[in-house]
């Protein structure tokens, strides 16, 4: 029923807990940031110890209700483990998003099959995993859910030397709406946004050189490159419910990358 109150909750995510992988990248720390600061709980994720236990401590200080497990995303055992930590902490999970990925960018002839697979167990066997492990929490809740799959702009639009990156993207893409085809009885909602290029650890390099920037830019209506928070009010739409009739759903959010 459409009223106040409908209206007034409709964003309406406190209380909810995330499991978020790839919790102490860029993306991954501004979300983990953004749901603790509306009130979620965040269960934090990824391969350093020492870097999650760093972040944890940054949202407690901030009144956010935090905690880690360490672990590689691609490791069936690991994920088990993640999972397994995440309801024993917080009794339940209710969004899942996994942020974690790779690239190595390099020219089909010069790749190895070993940096074939580094790629696709990152961004594509690590996603498969979690959405496994924690769909099971999900259907067995009976609360239905919200699964945010992070993917790419370059999902769909091809790149040079990105021949792993760009596949394993587009395999993210189709992951979600299968997953959407499987579990919209269950209420559980499966989505991606797909980001273009924003700042961090890895493409700094970008903000900083005008050629690259620029070139760049002529194909952004924006007419600027990313930033982490841009991408938080995405993920809180998605994790709440005023996203419930979405799903199987490739969101851009790539200042008009792909309008271009």
């Amino acid at each position: 029923m459409l009223d106040k109150n409908f209206v007034d909750n409709m964003f309406h995510v406190k209380g909810k807990v995330a499991l978020i992988t790839g919790a102490t990248g860029a993306l991954g720390k501004a979300i983990a940031k953004g749901y603790g600061l509306a009130g979620m709980k965040v269960m934090a994720t990824g391969r350093k110890e020492e870097s999650l236990k760093a972040l944890c401590e940054e949202l407690k200080a901030e009144g956010i209700e935090c905690a880690y497990s360490v672990g590689d995303p691609a490791k069936e055992e690991d994920v088990k483990r993640i999972v397994k930590d995440t309801v024993e902490t917080f009794k339940e999970i209710n969004v899942l998003v996994t942020a974690a990925g790779y690239n190595s960018p390099k020219s089909i002839l010069n790749h190895t099959l070993e940096d074939w697979r580094v790629i696709i167990d990152a961004d594509v066997q690590g996603t498969w995993l979690f959405c496994k492990y924690v769909g099971h929490v999900l259907v067995d809740q009976k609360k239905g859910g919200k699964v945010i799959l992070v993917s790419s702009a370059r999902s769909k639009i091809g790149m040079k030397n990105y021949t792993g990156y760009c596949t394993a993207k587009a395999g993210i893409d189709l992951m979600a709406q299968s997953l959407a085809c499987e579990w919209g009885e269950y209420g559980i909602n499966v989505n991606t946004f797909n980001p273009t290029v924003f700042r961090s650890d890895l493409t700094e390099w970008m903000f900083n050189d005008d050629t690259a920037s620029t070139k760049f830019l002529t194909r952004i209506p924006i007419g600027r490159l990313g930033e982490p928070e841009d991408f938080v009010g995405t993920a809180l739409f998605l994790a709440s419910s005023s996203s419930d009739f979405i799903t199987g759903a490739n969101i851009p959010v790539d200042g008009g990358y792909w309008a271009n």
